[in-house]
C-alpha cells in the first residue's frame, strides 16, 4: 500500500500543473513534488534551502509557538517574531492596571526588562522522515478498525523505542491521508521564551471583532518574545543565568517590499482541515453545525462585550477570552457563507461523480470503492442527531466558565478515585497554579449571565431523549429557569476561587470531598455523564466507521486522480504555502487592492472606541509622515498585504518569504469567505492576510522606541 501511494503522488507532478495557492506541503517532499513549479512562479531559492538536515535552511527559524501558533526566529540573538494575539495571554498575564501592557504596549530597552512567561515553549523541527513502513508493518487490507489501530500503536512504540534522543527532544509519529502514509517528526523545545516587546493593543488588535477575517485590514498584529538557552547553549527551564539562543539559522528581512504578482510563501504550522470530506458532510457541517454554534456564540459575546465596555478591569480579564470566542463564531460564518457562494457541495459532487465514474469498467476497484460514498453519505445522515446535541452541549460547556471548570476538576475526581488520594496530592501543585490561573481574571456575575443566556437551548433545542432526567428535575424543581442558575451560582464553591484554592492549598482530602458534593458541580458532572454514555459514546462509534471509511476513499482518490493536487490535510505539523502576493474581486464585484497603508488606519480612527482608538503617538508620526526608512518610494506607509497562500488556524505568526526566503510579513488572518478553505480551497477568492515587515518595523523603531531591536535583526533592502 504505501508504495503504491508513494507512486500515485510522484504521478501529481508529472500529469499535472499544480494550481498556485492551494496545498500545505510536507517541506521536505518539496523537491521531488513542489521545486520546479516553485521556482517556474518565480521562486529564487532552491528546496534544500527551504529544508535540509546537512545544513542551516528556513525550516531552522520557524518554530512552534505555545503549540498554538507560529513563529520564527530573526536575529542571531534568538528573537522570535510572532502575533500579537499569539503573545496575548503572555502580555495579560503581566497586564495590571497599574502596568496595562495589553493597552500602553511593551518593550524592553535592555534583556535584564525581558519578562519570563511560564509555560510558554517553542518547538524546532530537527527532521522529518517518512516511516509508513516501519508504523504499517503488518496491517491487513481487511483489518478491523481496533485491530489496525492496535497494530499501529505497537508499531509507533517499537519505533520510538529504538531513538535516542535527549532531555528537551521529542519524536511525534503523525497520520497523512487519513492514516494511508506516516511521518516522523524529532523535535527540539525550549521553555524559557520571555516577552520583549508588543504594541498597544489598539495597534495590535486594531479592528477587532468588526475587522476580523476582513479585508482591507489595518492590524498591527505581531509581538516579540526570546528564546533563552542554559549558558552552555542547550534547553534549559527558566534561570536568571540563562542566556539568548544562538540559532541554527535566523531569517532576513528584506525592505524592498511586495509587487502583485510577486512570488509569496508561507512556513508554519497549520493546525486542521477537512479537504477531502465527502459532500454530505461539507454540507451538515455549514448548514447545520454552523449555524448551532454561531446562534450560541451570538448569545455569549452579547453578554460578554457589554461586561467589557462597562467595566475597565473587566475588560482586562475577559479580552482574551472575548477574542477567542469571536474568532471562531466570525470563522463558522465565513466558512458557510462561502461555501454556499462559490457552490462549493455542488462542486464536491460533481468531484464524486468523476470518481464514481473513473472507478466505471474496473470490477476490482468497483468492489474496493465503489460503495464508500453512498456509505459515508448514509452514516453522516444517521449521525446527525447526536453531532447536533454535540453542538450545543459543545458550546455551553466551552463558554460557561463554571461548566468548563468543572469539568477540569471532574477530570481530576476521576484520576485521584484510580490513583488514590496520595496521587491526587502529588498533583495538587500543579492544580494549584492552573486554579490560580484561571480564577485571575474570573467574573462570577459575567458568567452567570452567559450562562442564562445559553443554557435554555439545552432545555428547548435538544431532543429530550438527549437530555438527563437529572438536569430535567433541576428546571422543574426550581421555581423558574432564572431561580435555576442563580441557585447553581449562588450555592457553588467552584464560583468562590479564592475560598475553593485556600481549601487545595490547606487540605486536599477536604478539597475533594467539598468537590464532590457542590451543587453546580453535580449538575454539570451529572449532565456531561449523560451526555458521554448516550450521545459521544455512539458518536464515537460512528467516528469509527466513517474513518476507517474515509481512510479507503482516500487512498481510492490517490490511486484514481493521479493527475490532481492532492496534498495532505494539515495536522499541526511543519507545512509550506506558496502562491502570489496579490489582491481580489469578491462576490460582489468589488475589486481589492493587495495592499492597505496608514492613511486607511487613520480613516478608521474612533477616539475612545475599544476597536478603532489609536495612540497619540501614532498620530503624531503619521502627520510628521516620519516613518524612517520603512515607507515606500512615494511615502507612504504600508500596513497589511494580501496573498493566495492556503492557510489556517495554526498558521497564525508565520512568516510570509519573497522570492529569496526573506522575510516581507507575517500571517495573522484570512479573508471573509476564505474560511471555507478548510473544507474547499479556490483560488479565486481564498486570500491570507498578512502585517507588512515594514508596518512592524516601523512601530518597533518609532513607536515603541526600541530601534536596538532592529539593529540585532539582519536587514536588507534599505
Amino acid at each position: 500500500m504505501p508504495n503504491r501511494i508513494l507512486f500515485a503522488l510522484l504521478l501529481v507532478l508529472s500529469a499535472c500543473t499544480l494550481r498556485a495557492g492551494g496545498g500545505m506541503w510536507l517541506p521536505l517532499l518539496l523537491e521531488n513534488l513542489n521545486e520546479e513549479e516553485m521556482q517556474a512562479m518565480g521562486m529564487e531559492i532552491t528546496a534544500e534551502d527551504i529544508y535540509s538536515i546537512n545544513r542551516g535552511s528556513l525550516k531552522d527559524a520557524i518554530v512552534h509557538f505555545g503549540g498554538f501558533c507560529t513563529g520564527e526566529v530573526i536575529s542571531d540573538r534568538g528573537l522570535v517574531l510572532t502575533n500579537h494575539h499569539c503573545g496575548y495571554g503572555a502580555i495579560q498575564d503581566h497586564s495590571t492596571l497599574e502596568h496595562n501592557y495589553l493597552e500602553d504596549g511593551f518593550w524592553a530597552m535592555n534583556l535584564a526588562e525581558e519578562l519570563p512567561n511560564k509555560g510558554l515553549f517553542v518547538t524546532f523541527i530537527d527532521r522529518i522522515e517518512d516511516v509508513t513502513d516501519q508504523i504499517l508493518a503488518g496491517v491487513a487490507e481487511d483489518a478491523t478498525e481496533k485491530e489496525r489501530a492496535r497494530i499501529v500503536q505497537e508499531n509507533t512504540a517499537n519505533y520510538k523505542s529504538g531513538l535516542s534522543l535527549g532531555e528537551f527532544e521529542e519524536v511525534l509519529v503523525k497520520p497523512f491521508y487519513e492514516g494511508n502514509r506516516y511521518f516522523a517528526f524529532v523535535t527540539k523545545t525550549y521553555r524559557d521564551i520571555r516577552l520583549v516587546g508588543a504594541p498597544p493593543s489598539s495597534i495590535g488588535k486594531f479592528g477587532a471583532d468588526t475587522d476580523n477575517w476582513e479585508w482591507p485590514r489595518h492590524t498591527g498584529d505581531f509581538s516579540l518574545f526570546r528564546i533563552y538557552t542554559a549558558p552552555d547553549g542547550t534547553p534549559a527551564e527558566y534561570a536568571p543565568e540563562n542566556v539568548p539562543l544562538v540559532p541554527r539559522q535566523h531569517l532576513e528581512i528584506s525592505l524592498a517590499g511586495t509587487q502583485p504578482g510577486d512570488f509569496s510563501m508561507i512556513f508554519g504550522f497549520p493546525g486542521t482541515t477537512d479537504s477531502y470530506l465527502p459532500a454530505a458532510a461539507m454540507q451538515q457541517r455549514t448548514e447545520v453545525i454552523n449555524p448551532i454554534r454561531i446562534g450560541m456564540r451570538d448569545r455569549s459575546l452579547a453578554v460578554i462585550d457589554s461586561a467589557m465596555r462597562a467595566n475597565p478591569q473587566i475588560k482586562i480579564d475577559y479580552a482574551s477570552k472575548q477574542a477567542r470566542i469571536a474568532n471562531a463564531w466570525k470563522k463558522w460564518r465565513g466558512e458557510s457563507q462561502g461555501v454556499e457562494a462559490v457552490r462549493a457541495v455542488s462542486e464536491r459532487q460533481a468531484f464524486e461523480r468523476e470518481f464514481l465514474q473513473r472507478l466505471a469498467g474496473k470490477p476490482t476497484a468497483q468492489q474496493q470503492y465503489g460503495n464508500l460514498l453512498p456509505q459515508l453519505e448514509a452514516l453522516y445522515r444517521e449521525r446527525e442527531p447526536l453531532e447536533v446535541t454535540r453542538a450545543y452541549l459543545g458550546e455551553i460547556n466551552y463558554n460557561v466558565d463554571l461548566f468548563r471548570i468543572a469539568n477540569v476538576l471532574a477530570a481530576e475526581i476521576r484520576r485521584a478515585d484510580s490513583n488514590g488520594p496520595e496521587a491526587f496530592r502529588e498533583r495538587v501543585p500543579a492544580l494549584l497554579e492552573y486554579l490560580e490561573g484561571f480564577y485571575k481574571g474570573y467574573s462570577p456575575e459575567v458568567d452567570r449571565e452567559v450562562a442564562r443566556a445559553l443554557l435554555n437551548a439545552y432545555y428547548t433545542n435538544v431532543p429530550a431523549d438527549h437530555r438527563s432526567v437529572f438536569v430535567e428535575d433541576q428546571l422543574a424543581f426550581a421555581a423558574s429557569y432564572d431561580a435555576l442558575i442563580n441557585d447553581l451560582f449562588d450555592h457553588s464553591y467552584l464560583t468562590r476561587g479564592e475560598r475553593l484554592t485556600d481549601l487545595l492549598r490547606t487540605d486536599p482530602d477536604a478539597f475533594l470531598e467539598s468537590v464532590r458534593g457542590d451543587r453546580a458541580f453535580q449538575f454539570v458532572r451529572l449532565m456531561n455523564g449523560y451526555n458521554e454514555a448516550h450521545i459521544i459514546d455512539p458518536y464515537n462509534a460512528y467516528a469509527e466507521r466513517i474513518n476507517g471509511l474515509q481512510r479507503q476513499y482516500m487512498d481510492g482518490l490517490l490511486r484514481f486522480f493521479p493527475e490532481r493536487n492532492l496534498y495532505p490535510d494539515a495536522n499541526s505539523t511543519l507545512r509550506v504555502s506558496y502562491g502570489k502576493y496579490e489582491g481580489f474581486t469578491g462576490l460582489e464585484g468589488e475589486t481589492f487592492d493587495y495592499l492597505t497603508y496608514l492613511d486607511g488606519v487613520i480613516a478608521k480612527y474612533q477616539p475612545g472606541d475599544y476597536e478603532f482608538d489609536l495612540p497619540a503617538r501614532l498620530l503624531e508620526l503619521y502627520e510628521a509622515r516620519d516613518y524612517g526608512p520603512y515607507a515606500t518610494a512615494d511615502g507612504k506607509m504600508p500596513v497589511c498585504v494580501l496573498g493566495s497562500n492556503h492557510t489556517t488556524g495554526g498558521n497564525s505568526g508565520s512568516p510570509a518569504l519573497n522570492a529569496k526566503g526573506q522575510l516581507v510579513g507575517l500571517n495573522f488572518d484570512r479573508t471573509w469567505q476564505s474560511t471555507m478553505s478548510d473544507v474547499y480551497y479556490d483560488p479565486s477568492i481564498c486570500r491570507n492576510i498578512m502585517v507588512d515587515i515594514r508596518y512592524v518595523l516601523f512601530l518597533i523603531d518609532k513607536l515603541g522606541g526600541a530601534p536596538h531591536l532592529i539593529e540585532e535583526m539582519t536587514v536588507v533592502g534599505r
